[in-house]
């Protein structure tokens, strides 16, 4: 069915981590079930976790998981500015899935609104296409400090005069603060752009919050939609907050130790390793974090991507972690570096323009042979090829590269042979020993990787190798968000939503 003209619901929340990603995920797949053309739309995300578009764009990890809910392809209008922090206070600005330049906030914030058009154009051309647009607010709209430039929230719910759902958290405590305070400290006119509120991450008896909810009713005047329960759906997080950056899974024969750096990006690349039975995941973001809380070495050491390579890796130097690293190396233990990772791994980087850091050259781990040179283009691309855990042995994969600087190996064998989006063959990444990196984000998404790398340290650690029925991983991701749909429909009134939309069911 197509509607005249397309109507929007915006999620905005009371606090970063609230769920609002999540939320708009389930609406974005129930409305898509219902039969309608549904696209998701944050008119600006400030995330490390991004992704790469089909025409080679970079745009926000959830915004593309949004999209696969929506059964459609990911696009840059989807999210048209991405920022992406490289220190405590400025962001690389990403304006319709291209590098605009590196801001601190006070420059950011002074210059946000000539972007207005850029999202006005992304918003009304996917308006233009689909019949509904569920649209993602970020952190808080009663951030009143940010209120005279806001693009995000009320801002934007008032230039594309979309109505609000206000969700709050209650895992943490204080839900009801959280919603009260919040529509305490906003405009009237922006008040009453909320048609209602949703509690997420609920766990226990609701009945529990009935009296809670009846107050919260009569003091805003606003209809609760309903109370999410806290479930274990499996999507892709894209930032810090994640909860699986604490993980400290030592139960399982293969311990995995992935490097929790400050600048940590696209560490979704690390969760389909979970899927596998004989390997456990623990982060480290210390030298003895690396080791088992017995003193016992990693089976493998991962450093995933980072948004500020050389930055992480001074840290990685000083705590202790880097010379960590060489010795777990030196022991036979299998180490990986992805994208920024592999960056750190070799034996230099020459940032003479002063890309990620003041322009000089850096020591690596020197742990590859490789070097690495910075220049001010972004490598963005669709990839896929033979991946080679073995060397005589090619695995079909497929993923994504997102980074700066071209590094040349100068001795052992590449990790891949990859064709990219324009058709390009090359070798990717560098093997040495049991030392192995790659720009290829995505790598672990493919079954076949997934057994391989446990097979090889199997072998390694010396014990009996299980070929694990790992689902496919695209598969998997559709089943989760049919489940994210059920459990949203069963606890959230949709039939509402679609009335404070303006659609008659």
């Amino acid at each position: 069915m197509r509607l005249k003209k397309a109507k929007v619901i915006m999620i905005q929340g009371t606090m970063s981590g609230v769920g609002k990603s999540m939320i708009v995920t389930a609406l974005c797949r129930i409305f898509t079930q219902d039969g309608y053309s549904t696209a998701p739309f944050k008119s600006q995300n400030m995330a490390l976790n991004s992704f790469v578009t089909p025409d080679g764009k970079e745009i926000g990890r959830a915004q593309a998981v949004q999209a696969e809910a929506a059964l459609k392809d990911c696009d840059v209008r989807m999210n048209p500015i991405l920022l992406k922090p490289f220190g405590d206070k400025g962001s690389q600005v990403i304006l319709n899935g291209e590098v605009y330049g590196d801001y601190d906030a006070r420059e950011y914030f002074r210059i946000k609104k000539r972007f207005i058009p850029d999202i006005m154009d992304a918003y009304d051309s996917l308006a233009s296409e689909n019949d509904i647009i569920v649209t993602e607010g970020a952190g808080s709209p009663a951030e009143i400090n940010l209120r005279q430039d806001d693009i995000v929230n009320m801002g934007l719910a008032e230039l594309i005069d979309a109505p609000v759902v206000l969700a709050g958290n209650i895992d943490p405590g204080g839900v009801f603060a959280q919603l009260y305070g919040t529509a305490a400290l906003l405009e009237e006119s922006e008040r009453r752009r909320i048609r209602g509120f949703i509690i997420n991450k609920f766990r226990g008896d609701t009945e529990l919050l009935t009296p809670g909810i009846r107050i919260m009713e009569e003091k805003l005047g606003i209809p609760s939609l309903g109370v999410i329960p806290f479930a274990d759906i499996r999507l892709d997080d894209e930032d810090s907050l994640s909860e699986n950056l604490v993980s400290k899974s030592h139960d399982r024969p293969l311990d995995i130790a992935v490097v929790r750096l400050r600048h940590i990006s696209n560490f979704t690349d690390i969760e389909p390793l979970k899927a596998h039975p004989q390997i456990g995941i623990h982060y480290a973001g210390s030298a003895d974090e690396l080791c088992k809380p017995d003193g016992a070495l990693p089976d493998a050491v991962i450093i995933p991507g980072t948004k500020n390579t050389v930055d992480d890796l001074k840290e990685l130097k000083e705590c202790g972690i880097a010379d960590k690293i060489k010795e777990i190396a030196s022991r036979g233990k299998v180490v990986v570096g992805i994208c920024g990772g592999y960056q750190m791994l070799g034996e230099t980087i020459d940032d003479v323009e002063g890309i990620d850091m003041s322009p000089d050259q850096y020591e690596g781990l020197g742990l590859l042979p490789v070097k690495t040179v910075y220049y001010e283009d972004k490598r963005l691309s669709r990839v896929k090829g033979k991946v080679f855990i073995r060397e005589e042995e090619g695995i079909e994969a497929a993923g994504y590269e997102i980074h700066m600087g071209q590094s040349i190996r100068r001795d052992g064998r590449p990790f891949a042979v990859l064709k990219d989006a324009d058709g390009l063959t090359y070798e990717d990444g560098a093997v040495k020993n049991n030392v192995y990196g790659t720009y290829m984000h995505g790598l672990f998404d493919d079954p076949g990787v997934v057994n391989a790398f446990a097979e090889l340290l199997c072998r390694r650690k010396g014990i009996k190798f299980k070929r694990a029925a790992i689902p496919d991983r695209n598969r998997f991701r559709q089943e989760q968000y049919d489940k994210l749909a059920d459990i949203v429909r069963e606890n959230v009134d949709i039939d509402s939503i679609y009335k404070i939309m303006g659609i008659d069911k």
